[in-house]
């Protein structure tokens, strides 16, 4: 299967944690929180779409501006979630500069903000460029049935509220259903691949009636006609995960999110032997790590945010994390 997702570490295992995520044939991208995103040019940060923050310690938070800054005098919505009393975190942010000119800007800058709380719906608020970004509150959101917050295209936005000391939440990002081409039907019928497959796809996805005219190599021809050329198979999920005690309830929130991630990326900071620090901190060791990722039943673990007390010892700490995992981690 050919991946849909593809997430990067943007700052190795030891930097700030920061998570971009393209999906192919999709211009949009999504970011799992920005402490450090000098890793991204300025043709990555306008196609950011939706910014998951965990929780608004500096190495999560700090580098907001840069994604801000190419922005202004562009045409874009950003939606934004958070935990609770993110949104006045970001007015804040906001406020720090002056907006007097803005009645010279006309591309309209407006981000849309969720707080992900304990209980439903979440608040939510708008701050649009035009308006000095002056808060506007929206309606509250509630989740679908099925846990899903928000839809970007056809990714699904699922999230869980951890504790650290304050709110930390834990994001999922899945593809409801993933459609492969099967490329030995393609040859039979003589049909080249190319950019019409993606619109063949979309036809699909977005259960378009059979007579929809679909545009091929060979002509014009009803989408009923090409249904057998795709199959859907289970989407792709990605699961982020950083910043949480290790206690029951927080293993449970963490394991149903990643459950069945092809990738989920987990903060590790803590070796065994300081199981104590990592309590008191309240942050997770390499096993605990491991053990939720095994539970979880994730295809491949990408562990982060390793202590800069560690430096040297980035082997051990790996293979406590593996050892843990009981499967193999990605190179």
């Amino acid at each position: 299967m050919t991946p849909t997702l593809h997430p990067r570490l943007l700052n190795g295992r030891a930097g700030d944690p920061a998570v971009f995520v393209e999906a192919m044939h999709a211009p949009g991208a999504v970011l799992f929180d920005c402490g450090d995103l000098s890793a991204l040019s300025n043709g990555h940060l306008l196609r950011v779409q939706l910014l998951c923050v965990s929780h608004a310690h500096m190495d999560h938070w700090a580098d907001f501006d840069r994604l801000l800054r190419p922005l202004i005098g562009r045409e874009a919505l950003l939606r934004v979630v958070g935990p609770p009393g993110f949104a006045a975190l970001l007015h804040h942010r906001l406020n720090s500069y002056v907006w007097n000119l803005v009645d010279r800007i006309a591309a309209p800058l407006v981000f849309e903000v969720t707080e992900i709380a304990a209980t439903t719906p979440f608040p939510a608020a708008r701050f649009r460029l035009q308006t000095g970004f002056a808060r506007e509150d929206l309606p509250p959101v509630t989740p679908e049935a099925n846990g899903t917050l928000l839809r970007l295209g056809a990714l699904g936005l699922r999230a869980s509220v951890l504790d650290h000391g304050t709110r930390s939440i834990g994001y999922a990002l899945s593809e409801e259903t993933h459609l492969n081409v099967w490329r030995t039907r393609l040859a039979e019928r003589g049909l080249a691949t190319g950019k019409w497959l993606a619109a063949l796809k979309r036809a699909i996805a977005e259960e378009l009636p059979d007579e929809t005219p679909i545009a091929t190599p060979a002509g014009d021809q009803p989408l009923g006609a090409l249904r057998d050329l795709v199959v859907a198979t289970p989407g792709q999920r990605v699961a982020y995960l950083t910043d949480f005690a290790d206690t029951p309830a927080n293993r449970a929130a963490a394991v149903a999110l990643a459950r069945g991630a092809d990738t989920l990326f987990i903060e590790a900071p803590f070796l065994a032997e300081d199981a104590a620090i990592a309590a008191d901190r309240m942050h997770l060791t390499t096993r605990a790590a491991g053990e939720i990722a095994r539970v979880a039943g994730v295809r491949r673990l990408e562990p982060m945010h390793l202590s800069p007390r560690y430096t040297g010892r980035e082997q051990e700490w790996l293979a406590e994390v593996e050892a843990a995992f009981g499967g193999v981690l990605s190179a």
